[in-house]
């Protein structure tokens, strides 16, 4: 998958997120339009209910008003007897002496013909006895009857109602006719489904791209190993074939033996070189966290690091190589597999010297933290890019070099030291900077 391709899947999925999202933004808004239209609509309806209904109440109040006060001169100021408390509660003012069976009555009567078919309660206020009086609570009932529930209102006494103990009225209230409560959060849910919408949408994008970019580095780490792997085995095929060639052209004499000698361990070289590759490939490749043997024994790292400065300086007396070592830890022995111990600290060295232009300079300094021993070994290389720092431990990744291929390896080897320290509890840490050197930090538990 090359980067045009990433791209393009890139490019494709934000369109689409965004028309997906513009959609979504659209039906969102035209939904909440819908639903403020639809609020709106019904506040008007019950705004025109509670009109209606108050018109009614005064029609049936004032009726009934005119039928307890027969005696009054003049029937057109009686409008204004009646006062609205609230929406569904009205006093009625009146002089005469008023029975409550009879103005029960008269209520009952009134109301039904004025089409209020809604559950009242009355109450009277004398003056003269200057007591309040609240009746039982009047349902409507199925068959258009009112009928007496027998029982008064729950919570409902002349303090809630406010009553107060002044003239001569009786009151009517209702307690079911009341402005139906337009819930805020209407207005609120469809917004919060887009962000939902968003959020998940955006984190599935998040989670598909990063595992293209994973497979992306995946083809590349593979492609670069195939060329590296074609690479180092096509040096020893060649060798071993023309040295084959050679052998095939020369005289079987007493004069040619040395010569026949001379590629023959050329060939035995080449073949060796050969096989150790291909071994190590298929045993690396093999090794995984849980299949891990180690043989843990008493380690003297010391001795180990003692036995490769000779062993560098040995190999580096030409190249003028230098490696110095600074063992400042007073406990050095660990539990390790003395081995693969080795190995690791061997490929340690054989990347700084591999990836060091010039002469190899190598640091080695121990000491102990934490209750454990601290390896660390810096050196003067040309250091590693901080975005491939995180990559140097993936199995066959190698830093890349564009086309020159001036390092050998097949990217093997910090992913098997980061699985030998992985499986002896311990820790491996890189800290590089770029044209000076690279310093890798190894912690072992004690003992």
């Amino acid at each position: 998958m090359n980067r045009w391709t990433v791209n393009s899947v890139v490019v494709l999925g934000l369109v689409s997120i965004f028309s997906i999202l513009l959609v979504q933004f659209v039906w969102m808004r035209s939904t909440v339009e819908m639903q403020a239209k639809n609020i709106a609509i019904q506040e008007k309806e019950d705004s025109l209910n509670l009109r209606e209904f108050s018109q009614q109440a005064h029609n049936a109040l004032r009726d009934v008003l005119k039928q307890v006060s027969p005696d009054h001169p003049d029937h057109t100021d009686l409008y204004g007897a009646i006062k609205q408390i609230k929406s569904n509660h009205f006093t009625v003012d009146f002089t005469e002496e008023l029975q409550p069976f009879y103005l029960e009555t008269l209520l009952k009567k009134e109301l039904y013909h004025q089409n209020i078919h809604q559950d009242f309660v009355y109450g009277i206020y004398d003056c003269f006895t200057d007591s309040i009086v609240l009746g039982n609570l009047i349902k409507f009932t199925k068959d258009s009857l009112y009928a007496d529930s027998k029982h008064g209102l729950p919570g409902l006494t002349p303090e809630s109602l406010n009553l107060k103990k002044d003239g001569h009225y009786f009151t009517v209230y209702f307690p079911n006719v009341k402005p139906k409560p337009l819930e805020a959060a209407s207005f609120v849910s469809p917004w919060v489904y887009l962000i939902i919408i968003i959020l998940f949408v955006i984190v599935f994008f998040a989670f598909s791209l990063g595992i293209i970019i994973r497979q992306k580095k995946l083809s590349e780490v593979k492609t670069d190993f195939i060329n590296n792997m074609t690479h180092e085995l096509k040096t020893p095929i060649s060798t071993i074939s023309l040295s084959s060639e050679m052998l095939l052209r020369m005289d079987f004499d007493a004069d040619n033996q040395e010569k026949i000698r001379k590629y023959a361990n050329i060939i035995y070289k080449e073949n060796k070189r050969l096989e150790n590759q291909v071994e190590r490939v298929l045993n690396v490749a093999k090794l995984d966290k849980d299949q891990v043997v180690l043989d843990k024994e008493a380690f003297n790292v010391h001795e180990l690091l003692l036995e490769v400065k000779e062993n560098f300086e040995f190999n580096q007396t030409e190249t003028g190589g230098m490696i110095s070592l600074n063992c400042e830890a007073e406990t050095f022995e660990i539990q390790a597999d003395s081995v693969h111990m080795t190995n690791v600290v061997y490929n340690l060295l054989d990347n700084a010297i591999k990836y060091c232009n010039g002469k190899a300079h190598i640091q080695v300094k121990t000491f102990n933290e934490r209750n454990g021993l601290t390896l660390e070994i810096t050196d003067n290389g040309i250091g590693i890019k901080k975005e491939d720092i995180r990559l140097i431990f993936d199995k066959f990744y190698r830093v890349p070099t564009g086309n020159v291929h001036d390092v050998k390896g097949f990217g093997l080897g910090l992913f098997y030291v980061k699985l030998i320290i992985d499986a002896h509890q311990g820790k491996i840490d890189v800290k590089s900077t770029v044209g000076k050197g690279t310093t890798f930090t190894i912690w072992l538990p004690l003992l």
